[in-house]
């Protein structure tokens, strides 16, 4: 066990189960880092780190600072998307060479929405090996707390950010019943929010994860009708980086029959049509949200 991890005072038997991994040389270890609290690194990491004879990084100066948190530093190479091709050839020498190179973005896991795969393609392309050292990610930990229910989730990271494209792509999306997640940037996210009302429907819910992990972090649910609103009542709502997650379309073999049209249309007759969608969810077992677009589509009718 080498004496940076000795150095932490980590009880023996998790420093045996670090040690006991091997750690080949002429590998490129991908290694996650934290996306806001430096307290969610893991403890293989900062082996690997440690163990590195030069990180590549997406921002060197960025993951210097990182890095002397830690009380670690080492030789550091730039390998961005601007120059991934041209880093992924002074990689390779230098794993053939025989050394461990660690591969960092400036938060989270390279090649995710971040530089990295490129990287990794040519690595993988020379022969040599490629070890992922998992930790923090901001798409797993806003999908573990939004309570949205489908075992699937598609990952469509960040949007185009001219209108036309980024309708093209809601629009190929919008029948997908699996879980969609973006990525969006404060500067851009009202336009978003209101680009995914337009494609997907007032009734679908949206999870806001606002600064995952940061001082700041918030979480906040709500149908995409009101997810304007929200942004609106307070200014901060609009700060930080986001992962916005979508519920999935309603899927198709639970069309709606003439019976779930006869119990929306009792409801409606008594009730407003959220608490008409509420009880007849209770009652068909069908969704909540497609129940309340098709309470709308009824009351409209009547």
């Amino acid at each position: 066990m080498t004496s940076f991890i000795t150095s932490l005072s980590v009880s023996a038997p998790i420093a045996q189960e670090i040690d006991r991994q091997n750690y080949p040389a002429s590998a490129l270890y991908v290694v996650a880092t934290p996306i806001g609290n430096l307290g969610d690194i893991s403890l293989r990491a900062l082996h690997v780190l440690s163990l590195a004879d030069a990180i590549a990084c997406e921002d060197t100066r960025n993951t210097a600072q990182l890095l002397a948190r830690y009380g670690l530093s080492k030789s550091l190479i730039a390998a961005h998307e601007h120059n991934e091709r041209e880093a992924a050839e002074k990689l390779i020498a230098r794993l053939r060479q025989g050394e461990r190179i660690a591969l960092v973005s400036d938060a989270g896991t390279p090649a995710v929405s971040d530089p990295g795969a490129r990287i990794v393609d040519a690595v993988l392309a020379s022969g040599l090996r490629v070890i992922p050292i998992p930790g923090a990610s901001a798409v797993i930990a806003a999908l573990s707390i939004s309570g949205l229910t489908s075992n699937q989730f598609y990952f469509a990271g960040f949007l185009p950010s001219k209108a036309g494209q980024r309708e093209t792509a809601l629009t190929s999306l919008s029948a997908l019943s699996a879980t969609l997640v973006f990525y969006e940037a404060p500067h851009r996210i009202e336009e978003t929010v209101d680009a995914l009302c337009k494609a997907f429907g007032p009734a679908r819910q949206i999870v806001f994860a606002r600064e995952v992990s940061k001082l700041f972090e918030q979480i906040h649910r709500c149908p995409l009708s009101e997810a304007a609103a929200w942004l609106a009542a307070d200014p901060n709502h609009k700060k930080g980086e986001f992962v916005l997650l979508i519920e999935g379309a309603e899927p198709a073999d639970s069309a709606y029959n003439a019976e779930t049209d006869r119990i929306l249309s009792i409801l409606l007759a008594e009730c407003p049509v959220k608490q008409a969608a509420t009880l007849a969810a209770q009652i068909t077992g069908l969704k909540k949200n497609a129940l309340y677009e098709r309470a709308l589509q009824l009351k409209q009718a009547q």
